[in-house]
């Protein structure tokens, strides 16, 4: 299961009710979570949303513009002022790391816990964050190197084979509860092996994060067999068609459209446009997906929650 935390939903600019870029992802049945981008102000999100730096493994920064970074550097600090030890993982273009090396000179930030940093300029691979998650890398189209990542969550389920139990006559109770944690116990005689009882079953779900992109169409083959894509919508189409094609951000009916081809399950659209501040204009960008894809839909509110099963069905946890 995967479980997203909203930090910032907004772009370019924050707004009263929304802050710039950041995302929490945990995974798995522990605290432990990643962040995804780190705008300004993304440490105070942090503390709101109650999520402790201790429990974070890894950072993933789509691209260097400021509303999706300018946050990092004292969330870093922040964490080693708070202790922190164990090394924390940073995906990210390699002008991130350049930044971090010059401002640790410039300031002489101290950080007590190692970083691990990889480009994903050239990281073309699939990397095990632990046997929880893995990660994977593709390029988009902005105005700077722009990046989405996807993240892969395996569950391990142990259940008994019950109807061997009962065949066996074995009672419940403690027997059955020690051959689920895998003990050998004995019973009649013989010697069983709660390995030789307990059926394992292995899950994956995938959801695809992306950065800022004016062509969700590269996405096409990383979409496959994924339950979940979160993207920008920064404009309704109207107001594209009137920016023009520099900013190269999305529309919600481009972002619609690509996801209505593939297929996909689900959707959520977030990095709005400050001038979508209030509820009719969030109410256009959902009136535009609406209209062009018939799939299951949010559009992100900082501190929104959603949970994504093993199964695929995502639900919003407000």
């Amino acid at each position: 299961m995967l479980e997203f935390t909203f930090l910032g939903t907004s772009s370019g600019v924050p707004t009263l009710t929304r802050n710039v870029s950041g995302l929490a992802i945990h995974y798995g049945k522990t605290k432990d979570w990643i962040l995804v981008d780190a705008g300004e102000g993304t440490q105070h999100r942090v503390q709101q949303a109650k999520l402790s730096l201790q429990h974070l493994k890894a950072i993933c920064i789509t691209h260097v513009h400021g509303d999706h970074c300018y946050g990092l550097m004292g969330l870093l600090a922040s964490a080693g002022m708070n202790g922190r030890k164990d090394p924390i993982t940073i995906i990210a273009p390699k002008e991130i790391q350049d930044w971090f090396e010059a401002t640790r000179h410039l300031t002489e930030l101290f950080l007590p816990y190692p970083l691990h940093f990889i480009d994903s300029h050239t990281f073309n691979s699939s990397f095990e964050l632990d046997e929880k998650i893995s990660i994977k890398v593709y390029p988009l189209h902005h105005r700077v190197p722009s990046y989405a990542y996807a993240f892969k969550a395996t569950s391990f389920q142990r259940k008994l084979d019950h109807q061997r139990l009962v065949q066996l006559e074995i009672p419940k109770g403690k027997l059955w509860g020690d051959l689920r944690q895998g003990l050998t116990i004995e019973w009649n005689g013989q010697l069983l092996h709660g390995k030789d009882f307990v059926i394992e079953n292995t899950q994956h779900v995938s959801a695809i994060v992306s950065g800022d992109n004016d062509q969700p169409e590269l996405l096409k083959d990383a979409c496959r067999n994924v339950a979940l894509l979160i993207h920008e919508t920064t404009y309704t189409q109207a107001v594209l068609d009137k920016v023009g094609s520099g900013p190269m951000h999305s529309s919600a009916k481009i972002v619609a459209e690509f996801a209505q081809m593939m297929s996909l399950p689900n959707l959520i659209a977030t990095h709005l446009s400050a001038r979508y501040h209030d509820a009719d204009g969030v109410q256009k960008i959902h009136d535009e997906i609406a209209e062009y894809y018939h799939g299951h839909f949010y559009i992100a509110d900082d501190f929104h929650r959603y949970t994504l099963s093993a199964s695929g069905e995502l639900k919003l946890i407000k």
